[in-house]
């Protein structure tokens, strides 16, 4: 946002446009279910950037002062001065000058411009929002870009920079730790010495498609998705990776801003959304979704009426403005492109028209330097704004995401260990990197190793608690509470969770999967038939999220599953449905508890006593590989031994009127075998698990509310 912004964003037009509308055409729109929100009364936004144009202007107290009483006379009501551009800082930052940076951005009188413009708005009842303008872009020769080249991040053959309204501009790298280590420290720093009312990103929160290319990037993507990044960069996967990074960053600035000040407002200034997302990797209607934007300002810098009308009716600003605050940046005029006060009095009135507010760019261009005298352009303005609509950032609470439902992967391979078969479900422990950890339908809790830990907060219990997997392995370490992320979604408050820190063979299974030596991959057990703590941890999730899940199996391919979280009409069509038995409450665990082992189930085992019997139990098990049959009694079990079924010994698992599961028993683990026990000392007469190859034949459904099972034949 320079002054030779408008004469380069002119010439470039034709070509982004036609660069979008193939982008539209080659990548399909993100588009999950959301939350039909009923519209709400909100805080109008009529705010204007304090540029680095501007700062000839907010270098002198008086000037600054009568600025802002200016604008509160016309009924402005908010401030966006700027504090991070060019690779320096705006105010005096103890983190930039820790890493070399240099400062020289006081006032007339050796001031705090920031402090000084924060003071001065607040005492005119304005919000002042610092504006982090620069985001991830920096100058190649800045000197965080010299002294910290490998931050830095490049196309894909080795170039560095790119071109942008600020002219040959270099990209810090988004996915580097010590990157967003450096651009956590500055926004916490303005927010803790400034007590700020907010902070806002604008599109250089971002990065163009085309980079993502350097060596640390490269590492990261390989190692997360066992191939190297393809050569073509708007690859959909490739697009989608990179957006995601940047947005779970931006979940992460989120959290972390909220939990110095929870009313601070997490502003957003972006392009419309196709250009947004598929051009600049900047998924910014999925961060409005997830429930971590507080306000949206599109910007909107168009000549044509016509043009900028199509813009603001966008479907995603329709969705946006029923959840949040919403705006249009409005371009105001340049040095060398003055705009006439007729052309913004009509795209002004065409927002408001809609029920938007504006942000003008920027202050100077208002009335200081325009086509038309100072008197008219301030008397125009008065016109627009005739009322005043002051903001208070006291209503601003934390929301929840919108989301009706989401659908994340289920790998078919864990981020350790050599399991055969299983779905893993990547999870974020603690603000630590996204591990794949197995998930367990059978049991409930999360259980992951040291290792997966990241560095947000832990509340210690010292209570250490013991679990005793299906296969004798005994995992024991101590339950602690902490932060969880699914994907980007993050849960509502800390859950429990048990840091493993040994694993041993109980004596009567001494083969375990303990014995192997394999690290630990981590559990997170979704089953509803907590005994103890921890419990399921999907019962946190924000909203409809936590009503239940249905779990798709990927048919025995290489290919991911899904799980579905968040229960709709939709989604549950075509389920057979199946009662589970309501158990008593745990203390401590929130929601209904249930007895998830289906009652009526039919077995017929060829070469056994049992005969389509259907006094049987069965649990629905993605942590089980192979399927497994357990007789309290050997009368049950006929002529048959313990051990592995043979190909002779075909079975039938089946609920009447829910589903009809066949198998011929084989030597493929995950797919075909089928072990059989019997166990005097067992409680049920008959107990069935069809284990993983189950779901490659049924998506299966988890009501908790309803307390109920639901079965969808695949095939």
């Amino acid at each position: 946002m320079h002054q030779g912004w408008w004469l380069l964003r002119k010439r470039l037009l034709p070509l982004l446009f036609l660069i979008s509308f193939f982008a539209v055409l080659l990548l399909n729109s993100f588009a999950p279910a959301v939350a039909q929100l009923p519209a709400q009364t909100r805080q109008e936004i009529r705010g204007v950037w304090l540029s680095g144009n501007d700062f000839g202007v907010f270098r002198n107290r008086s000037q600054v002062q009568a600025a802002m009483s200016q604008l509160r006379q016309l009924n402005f009501n908010t401030v966006y001065p700027v504090v991070w551009n060019d690779g320096y800082t705006h105010y005096p930052s103890a983190i930039a000058q820790k890493i070399g940076i240099p400062f020289f951005f006081k006032g007339t009188d050796g001031q705090d411009v920031i402090a000084d413009i924060i003071t001065q708005a607040r005492r005119q009842g304005l919000l002042a929002i610092p504006w982090f303008e620069f985001g991830f872009m920096v100058p190649l020769t800045s000197e965080l870009a010299s002294q910290h080249p490998d931050w830095l991040t490049q196309k894909q053959d080795g170039t560095q920079t790119s071109i942008s309204a600020a002219g040959e501009v270099a990209w810090l790298n988004p996915f580097h730790p010590e990157v967003q280590k450096f651009i956590r420290e500055l926004v916490m720093e303005v927010i803790a010495q400034y007590d700020a009312d907010g902070v806002q990103f604008d599109d250089h929160m971002s990065l163009p498609v085309d980079f993502g290319y350097d060596k640390y990037t490269i590492s990261l993507y390989t190692q997360e998705t066992g191939n190297p990044p393809p050569p073509n960069p708007q690859a959909q996967a490739w697009i989608k990776w990179r957006a995601d990074k940047i947005t779970t960053f931006m979940v992460d600035l989120y959290q972390t801003v909220k939990a110095r000040k929870p009313n601070a407002i997490f502003s957003v200034s972006p392009n419309y959304y196709d250009f947004a997302y598929k051009l600049q990797l900047q998924d910014w209607l999925n961060w409005v979704r997830l429930g971590i934007v507080d306000e949206l300002v599109m910007q909107v810098y168009r000549n044509d009426l016509e043009s900028f009308i199509g813009q603001i009716t966008r479907p995603e600003i329709l969705e946006t403005q029923q959840i949040i605050p919403t705006g249009i940046g409005i371009m105001a005029g340049l040095r060398n492109r003055p705009v006439s006060i007729a052309q913004i009095q009509s795209q002004v009135r065409a927002a408001q028209q809609r029920g938007l507010g504006i942000g003008f760019f920027y202050y100077e261009s208002l009335w200081d330097i325009a086509p038309e005298p100072a008197e008219q352009r301030q008397s125009a303005f008065a016109a627009l704004f005739p009322n005043s609509a002051l903001r208070d950032i006291s209503e601003n609470t934390p929301r929840q995401p919108t989301f009706n439902t989401i659908s994340l992967p289920l790998y078919p391979k864990p981020s350790l260990g050599q399991r055969v078969r299983g779905y893993f479900l990547e999870v974020a422990i603690a603000n630590g990197q996204p591990k794949r950890i197995l998930l367990d339908t059978g049991t409930a809790g999360l259980r992951v190793p040291q290792e997966f830990l990241g560095n947000a907060p832990i509340r210690r219990t010292g209570q250490n608690i013991k679990e005793v997997l299906s296969d004798g392995t005994v995992l024991e370490g101590e339950l602690v509470y902490t932060n969880v992320r699914f994907g980007l979604i993050p849960v509502a408050e800390p859950v429990p969770v048990q840091i493993v820190t040994s694993r041993q063979c109980t004596a009567q299974k001494p083969n375990c999967s303990a014995k192997s030596g394999v690290p630990f991959s981590g559990i997170i057990g979704v089953n509803y038939f907590e005994k103890t703590l921890p419990y399921n941890p999907l019962r946190k999730l924000p909203g409809n999220l936590s009503n239940g899940f249905i779990a798709i199996g990927n048919g025995g391919s290489n290919k991911n599953g899904s799980l579905i979280l968040g229960l709709t009409a939709d989604n549950q069509a075509g389920f057979k449905m199946a009662s589970w038995t309501q158990q008593s409450e745990i203390n401590g665990v929130p929601g209904k508890r249930w007895d998830s082992r289906l009652s009526k189930v039919c077995l017929t085992i060829a070469g056994s006593s049992a005969k389509n019997a259907c006094n049987g139990r069965m649990i629905t098990d993605t942590a089980t590989i192979n399927g497994l049959t357990e007789f309290k009694s050997a009368a049950t079990a006929g002529k048959l031994k313990p051990g592995v079924l043979r190909s002779a010994n075909a079975l039938k698992v089946a609920i009447n009127g829910i589903f009809d599961y066949s198998l011929t028993p084989g030597t493929r683990d995950g797919f075909n075998r089928w072990n059989l026990s019997i166990s005097p000392q067992v409680e049920l007469p008959i107990f069935v698990n069809p284990g993983i190859a189950f779901f490659d034949k049924y998506d299966v459904l988890f009501d908790p509310v309803n307390g109920r099972q639901g079965f969808r034949s695949r095939r």
